[in-house]
């Protein structure tokens, strides 16, 4: 079967929640996009908001203080949100990519660490968290253990390998700028090659039912799973799956049964939260966004900017401001749109108004330094 690449967009924004908001929970809707980008603590709101019908942020909160639902380093290397009955499957996953990038990193071994070192303080320290503790506790812990300072690379090295989940710290956000950190409930297997491969083959299907079709470099790019073991997971797993021939004769593949709307379907717009996993979770980016566009909303220091998503693709991006949200567009949009918009943004900001106004004021920067919009407007909360 040939999918062309637009009903390819309309699939992984279907399967993303994003062209109907769903009557779900935070809980199972984060499992069906499974989680969300979480390095900027409001974002996991703003994603939600997109996807959720009814969105309350207080849900968030209670499933997050329940562990219910739980942030730490996954796919990507990067701070995600997820069902914490995903957890362990995914960390499986991720076990080759985090252990060679954490632990067999230069500045890590360049601080005197060596990976068997990682590994011999490694019960200790989950012991330790049991019960919550801040960052600098937990790398006073590992001085005690090595008689001495330790560089503060160490501590961030182990703690983006080491199993432990975020403990919230908010408000506004469940997450503030102070750290805590407790082991996870359920420890995932470390350092065996069969339970990488087994959760790495759990990972890549449900990356399928969330995303929609993909390739094989589609799937090592949302996981940086090195591209061999993608490869073979996807033929361990193959006579699960169904493929299909995209643009140029590229191979898909997708879960059997899953729904693929027409490519005509209506995409409503959208106010993306920064570093949203749809996307980055394809190695081609034109999915979602036009390749014209993809400088200046995933900058060069890896800041994906939050954007407008106008029929299914990136067409803008958007900051809060005094008074409303500052939507800008690269090209020109109808008015329809900019009425559609404004909805979203009257909506969003009053998510935003009652936690966090300036919600990504810090990254204002990248709009002081210039973005190739034709129209900005301030859509009032």
């Amino acid at each position: 079967m040939v999918i062309s690449a637009r009903a390819l967009n309309r699939s992984s924004l279907h399967r993303q929640l994003l062209l109907e908001r769903a009557p779900l929970g935070v809980a199972e809707a984060v499992r069906r996009v499974v989680g969300v980008q979480a390095q900027q603590p409001g974002s996991p709101y703003v994603a939600l908001w997109n996807r959720v019908a009814g969105f309350d942020p207080e849900h968030l909160d209670g499933a997050v203080g329940d562990f219910e639902l739980v942030r730490s380093t996954l796919m990507r290397i990067t701070l995600h949100l997820v069902h914490a009955g995903d957890y362990r499957a995914f960390r499986e996953a991720m076990e080759p990519t985090l252990r060679g990038s954490r632990l067999h990193d230069p500045r890590f071994t360049k601080a005197g660490f060596t990976a068997a070192d990682a590994d011999a303080m490694l019960p200790g320290l989950l012991a330790y968290a049991a019960s919550p503790r801040t960052g600098a506790q937990l790398r006073a812990r590992i001085e005690e253990g090595r008689g001495g300072p330790v560089e503060a690379v160490v501590w961030r090295m182990v703690r983006q390998y080491a199993p432990l989940w975020h403990a919230p710290t908010g408000p506004p956000w469940s997450f503030g700028t102070a750290q805590s950190f407790v082991t996870a409930a359920e420890l995932p297997v470390l350092g065996d090659p069969e339970a990488s491969a087994a959760g790495l083959a759990v990972l890549l299907r449900r990356y399928l039912e969330g995303f929609g079709p993909a390739s094989v470099p589609d799937m090592a790019q949302f996981t940086t799973a090195p591209r061999g073991l993608v490869r073979a997971a996807v033929q361990a797993l193959e006579g699960e799956l169904v493929r299909l021939e995209g643009d140029g004769g590229t191979v898909l593949y997708d879960v059997p049964g899953a729904h693929r709307p027409d490519e005509d379907v209506p995409a409503p717009p959208r106010l993306m939260a920064m570093w949203d996993s749809v996307l980055l979770a394809y190695a081609d980016r034109g999915r979602v966004v036009p390749p014209a566009y993809r400088k200046h909303v995933i900058r060069v220091n890896g800041d994906t900017l939050p954007t407008l998503l106008v029929d299914g693709y990136v067409a803008g991006v958007w900051r809060p401001v005094d008074g409303g949200i500052e939507a800008s567009a690269f090209h020109p949009l109808p008015a329809d749109v900019w009425e559609g918009l404004a909805v979203e943004a009257g909506a969003l900001g009053r998510l935003l108004a009652d936690r966090d106004p300036h919600v990504y004021r810090r990254f204002d920067h990248w709009w002081v330094k210039g973005l190739p919009t034709v129209e900005s407007r301030v859509l009032p909360y």
